[in-house]
């Protein structure tokens, strides 16, 4: 991870390519057969045993037990946190709210890491910054509702399955500025295979405890051939290299708040590979959104060159 410290655009471009990952996530998942929270605990599962594999590979990586000597409470309580209660609680709004509520609530991630690092880190949160910020805001629900900012509205369980996103949102955010410190001291590959693959057990325990499925690697290769492609694809891809890209981007950036803005473009990055492998065409409501967001992250993205005093 040292070239992602010395060099901040490829900690950037790290972590764009987490958010072209988790955006391509949901046309691998329709493949597979496999829905809900089910399919959370396949992900992290192989996911996390992915991490650690990759961890291995390299002698810097290798000892996984190291960092358990100084923040082993500190990893454990964040991996419960950031994967397995993070995703408990994704998974289990959807069963009160619909997808376009859910899936606006959780791009609030960007603006929940500015306020944790402004509340523990006292990183300042510009003006610039929340108006892009608000405006990103508006033009994923645009973007996500096809316009109809109508069907955002809710009530009664509606309202649970919200806050349950929020809290989400807030819960990942957190985990995200919490972990950076940890990886700067062991670095990123080491620190995101561990806490993502201690969440793994942790969601694999609550989806067979409450959900009454108790998912068995062993039975992978089961399935049909695409279905079990399919698996270790988002397995592989979509949560291997892409958590690693994302969570070590994100703690090499020099700023944390500016680089999770970068999530803002993911319903973005999803419609085009729409337009590209679905052909799916792109209505007007659309292509408006997909403005106002971009020119919302690229606004925040250079304000500070030119706010800066002359001379």
């Amino acid at each position: 991870m040292g070239i992602w410290h010395r060099y901040p655009t490829v900690a950037y471009l790290a972590v764009l390519l987490g958010v072209t990952g988790h955006a391509s996530s949901e046309f691998v998942a329709v493949l597979s057969g496999v829905g809900g929270p089910e399919l959370s605990v396949w992900r992290f599962l192989l996911g996390g045993f992915g991490l650690v594999l990759l961890a291995l590979v390299f002698p810097a990586s290798r000892n996984l037990w190291e960092p358990f000597k100084t923040d082993g409470w500190r990893l454990v309580w964040l991996s419960l946190l950031g994967v397995a209660f993070g995703y408990l609680l994704f998974h289990w709004s959807l069963d009160f709210a619909t997808v376009p509520q859910v899936a606006t609530m959780v791009t609030t991630i960007p603006i929940c890491v500015g306020l944790v690092n402004l509340w523990l880190n006292k990183q300042p949160f510009s003006g610039a910054k929340i108006v892009s910020g608000i405006c990103a805001m508006v033009g994923v629900a645009l973007l996500i509702t096809d316009g109809y900012l109508a069907k955002l509205a809710g009530a009664g369980e509606n309202l649970i399955g919200v806050m349950m996103a929020f809290i989400c949102a807030a819960v990942i955010a957190a985990y995200s500025v919490l972990v950076r410190p940890v990886i700067g001291r062991y670095g990123a590959l080491r620190i995101t295979a561990v806490t993502m693959f201690m969440g793994a057990i942790g969601v694999w325990v609550v989806v067979g405890l409450f959900w009454k499925i108790w998912v068995n690697p062993l039975t992978l290769f089961d399935r049909t051939a695409s279905q079990a492609a399919s698996l270790v694809t988002i397995a592989l891809w979509n949560t291997t290299i892409t958590q690693f890209l994302w969570i070590g981007g994100l703690a090499a950036v020099p700023d944390i708040t500016r680089g999770s803005y970068l999530f803002f473009l993911k319903p973005v990055i999803a419609a085009f590979l729409a337009v590209l492998f679905l052909s799916q065409q792109l209505t007007t409501w659309q292509v408006l959104a997909i403005a106002v967001i971009c020119l919302s992250v690229a606004v925040e993205a250079v304000w500070s060159h030119f706010s800066r005093p002359s001379g």
